[in-house]
């Protein structure tokens, strides 16, 4: 019922106790009253003493226990339960919390840690299955037009227009799958912080205007009007080959997206201690209830050009925009287009005056 080695504790505090405050006791009447105590007098009060002391340490090695049965004994056995359910991989599960008044040990503070643990694995493994669906599916589908243009390329006496157009196919398929595979190892290695920035001082806009006349045969071939307004000389302290992934992926949206005849504008400009880059286009735009997820992994607001992309450029921009500590931001009206808009903290004049004296 009780643990013996806590009987014997408070036995032998309340017999220290006692015993001395009987002595006291017992001198102090003998001396002030003038009471003789002899050996049976004293006897008979010892064994008075002693089990007033047995009975007293039982009875609070018995509220002791009592107390902990329901102030820790059940919390703990509640936390344990629900610990073996998280271990089962059932993330549902939920301690009742406990009022401030009847929480003395502070298990309520646990429960609720622990609650918070519990809706944040829950979350992870959500986005893990919801992760491993999506990238089956994207996986799937290049695989099955590359098996089945592939299977058309075996059939005999095949024209050369077509044997053309279906090798152009399996191209296409094969070169959207290595992409999908290169940014799901690129996201990867972010989201794990596998990959450290390397901070370095440059021209943020020679290298937005690099990255731009990269996609030149893109928009030469949608006959696209191109509009540029970069301020110069404005500098960023942050990793060149981390930001390129940026631009390139915005970029590459702008283009795809605008429908031939179409505009694409960049923007570079100075706001106090920010750079602020804009890409806008002229494409379809993006609702607005859209717009609330454009960032999250695989997440295609316009189905229509799904076969375009995987879904997780912008899932890359935004995580590499959150290691250089930047800001970005969608604007959108449905049918009018897009801009982007980055914001980096850049280098001022007199700071890289300091760091070169």
């Amino acid at each position: 019922m009780f643990s013996l080695r806590r009987y014997v504790t408070f036995f032998i505090l309340i017999a220290f106790v006692i015993t001395c405050c009987m002595l006291l006791f017992l001198n102090e009447l003998s001396a002030t009253a003038g009471i003789a105590l002899t050996e049976e007098k004293i006897g008979y009060a010892a064994w008075i003493t002693f089990i007033n002391i047995v009975f007293l340490s039982l009875l609070c090695t018995v509220i002791d226990w009592l107390r902990r049965k329901f102030t820790v004994d059940r919390p703990v056995k509640k936390i344990i339960r629900a610990a073996e359910q998280i271990m089962k991989g059932d993330f549902s599960v939920r301690i009742e919390s406990i009022p401030d008044g009847n929480d003395p040990n502070g298990f309520g503070v646990i429960a609720d840690y622990f609650n918070q643990m519990a809706q944040e694995l829950a979350g992870t493994e959500t986005l893990r299955t919801d992760f491993i669906a999506n990238v089956s599916h994207e996986l799937k589908t290049p695989l099955s037009v590359i098996q089945n243009y592939g299977t058309m390329l075996q059939q005999p006496n095949l024209p050369e227009e077509k044997r053309l157009e279906y090798a152009k196919a399996v191209t296409n398929a094969s070169r959207r799958l290595a992409n999908l595979i290169t940014n799901i190892l690129k996201l990867n290695k972010l989201e794990n912080q596998k990959i450290y920035p390397k901070a370095e001082t440059y021209d943020l806009g020679e290298q937005l205007c690099e990255c731009l006349l990269s996609f030149e045969n893109a928009w030469e071939e949608k006959q696209l009007e191109i509009e540029t307004d970069v301020e110069e000389n404005i500098l960023v302290d942050t990793d060149a080959e981390l930001l390129s992934l940026v631009w390139n992926n915005l970029f590459s949206n702008a283009v795809k997206f605008t429908e031939p005849g179409g505009k694409v504008s960049l923007s570079l400009q100075s706001q106090d201690q920010y750079a602020v880059v804009q890409v806008s286009d002229t494409g379809c735009g993006i609702p607005s209830e859209v717009g609330k997820h454009i960032f999250e992994k695989f997440y295609q607001g316009d189905t229509s050009h799904a076969v375009q992309g995987n879904g997780l450029g912008l899932a890359l921009v935004k995580r590499v925009i959150d290691i250089v500590g930047g800001d970005i931001s969608v604007s959108s009206e449905v049918g009018k287009g897009s801009t982007f808009t980055v914001k980096l903290r850049r280098k001022r004049d007199e700071e890289t005056q300091t760091n070169s004296v």
